[in-house]
């Protein structure tokens, strides 16, 4: 037993350690973000658990067994950070962003008091502050959430809480039937909050929106008197900036006057499009967000900061976001304490603990300044732009609409059903077409592109061009990928 203590203490794994360091770097960075090697190797499930040894054991492995796992856990997933993934929100591999990321792991602290997080606080406060002031606000709150879904529900839970501050203390059955109101374009995260904090998803009332996607204030305003006059208490409506599949931005201007008219608090979903609030020439897309009650700002969506650094920003200057969640623990929050409580921040979050989002964000803004975040927004959007002037320039490429944001959606009619469109399975025939090329480039293991159906729009391409490291070469590559996987179709 003793022999077995001593070689449980000498273990202390700084020899693992260092050697992992060594495998994350030259496999987990420079292979998983180098065009010679695959997006993914494809493995089916089933192939997967017996290739992987995922079973925990009584005793412990080797060292050297530890760092094969290591190696196949990172040969074996997706390489987001590869230039040719294209398939979500997010993509790109920022390397200073990255050393914040392990920074805040290695710290491995909580961000909810000064005592325990004293850079961490002060520095949340100032990276929330200079996102604020992009949204035109010299003053407000905010925190950092676990991503865009709970900030979207922390608006949802200020709205109601600001109208009926007693429901903390009362629950739903002091209050009357509360309605809010989103686009049908809107992130689903809306009616998952509604669902979360008990106000229903039958009482998310959809918007219509136009045929780019965008909220139609006129039928905002209908709806918002439709409810009234049922007897129903409307109290927030939530906008999108960039919404999921095209990249739609809801007129905000118009969509404030109605809310004015009606008391509603407005919060807007800019968990995809806020940081072209960053671009001068890219800005306007977001024309009257300072209008906002609250705002979900992503960027590790746009900025390729990595998951997750999500922004819960409010306009509010009174302490609403404390008054909502705040607990009082006291093991915690004791009144008594050496320093301001003001930097005790940890009671504005429904959570306790609370894991470091800011560093990676600010480690990259210090190294980048604005005019670099300023030219990633710019460098992405014009590739964005690019790969739609090169779609109209070959055949078979159809899209949707131009794009208005990052978000390029098209089909692809592969060369047996060109010239087809007029016949009647026609666009039965052609939603099978994206799912087939979806399946042969990841066993490819090439590149990686979403698709979906929209509406009465059969499966068509979401292509999402964010990785600051793409260049024209890669986006040809794309197109040259489709036709070639599409050409026996």
């Amino acid at each position: 037993m003793a022999g077995e203590s001593s070689c449980i203490q000498g273990n202390t794994g700084d020899e693992f350690l260092q050697e992992a360091f060594k495998i994350i770097f030259e496999e987990g960075v420079q292979n998983a973000t180098d065009r010679n090697h695959k997006v993914c190797e494809w493995m089916e499930p089933e192939e997967l658990r017996k290739v992987l040894d995922l079973n925990l054991r009584s005793n412990g492995e080797s060292k050297d067994v530890l760092l094969g796992y290591c190696r196949d856990i990172i040969k074996l997933s997706v390489k987001t950070g590869h230039p040719r993934f294209f398939n979500q929100l997010f993509s790109g591999l920022d390397r200073h962003a990255l050393t914040g990321r392990f920074i805040t792991e290695t710290l491995n602290t909580s961000q909810y008091t000064y005592e325990v997080a004293p850079v961490f606080v002060l520095m949340e406060d100032e990276v929330l502050r200079t996102m604020r002031s992009f949204l035109g606000w010299n003053a407000g709150d905010g925190i950092f959430c676990p991503g865009g879904s709970i900030s979207n529900m922390y608006a949802i839970n200020l709205a109601r809480f600001q109208r009926f501050p007693h429901c903390k203390e009362k629950g739903l059955h002091a209050l009357p039937r509360l309605v809010l109101f989103t686009s049908q374009e809107s992130h689903y995260s809306i009616r998952k909050g509604a669902a979360f904090l008990g106000i229903g998803t039958d009482n998310v009332i959809l918007v219509k929106t136009n045929n780019r996607g965008k909220m139609e204030p006129e039928d905002l305003d209908h709806k918002i008197e439709e409810a009234k006059s049922k007897g129903f208490f409307p109290f927030l409506v939530s906008t999108t900036c960039g919404t999921t599949v095209l990249g739609a931005f809801d007129p905000l201007p118009e969509i404030a006057d109605v809310c004015e008219k009606h008391g509603l608090w407005l919060h807007v979903d800019a968990a995809w499009g806020g940081s072209a609030l960053l671009s001068n020439s890219h800005k306007q897309l977001l024309n009257g967000i300072k209008r906002a009650n609250s705002v979900t700002w992503n960027p590790h969506k746009l900025l390729g900061v990595g998951l997750q650094c999500s922004a819960f920003l409010l306009r509010d200057t009174t302490g609403l976001l404390e008054q909502c969640h705040a607990a009082n623990a006291t093991y915690l929050f004791q009144t008594d304490k050496f320093y301001s409580l003001r930097f005790d921040t940890g009671d504005k979050s429904i959570q306790c603990g609370r894991r470091v989002d800011c560093l990676k964000l600010w480690l990259m803004w210090k190294a980048l300044g604005t005019k670099g975040l300023e030219k990633r927004v710019d460098r992405i959007m014009e590739n964005a732009r690019y790969l739609a002037e090169e779609m109209k320039r070959r055949e078979g490429f159809i899209l949707l609409m131009e794009p208005e944001f990052v978000n390029v959606c098209f089909w692809y009619v592969p060369p047996s059903l060109r010239n087809q469109e007029d016949t009647l399975d026609f666009w039965e025939k052609l939603g099978k077409v994206a799912p087939i090329i979806k399946e042969r480039m990841m066993k490819k293991g090439s590149m990686m592109v979403g698709y979906q159906p929209l509406g009465n729009r059969v499966n068509f391409f979401r292509q999402i061009v964010v990785n600051p490291e793409v260049t024209k070469e890669d986006l040809n590559f794309f197109l040259d990928e489709i036709e070639q996987l599409a050409e026996d179709l």
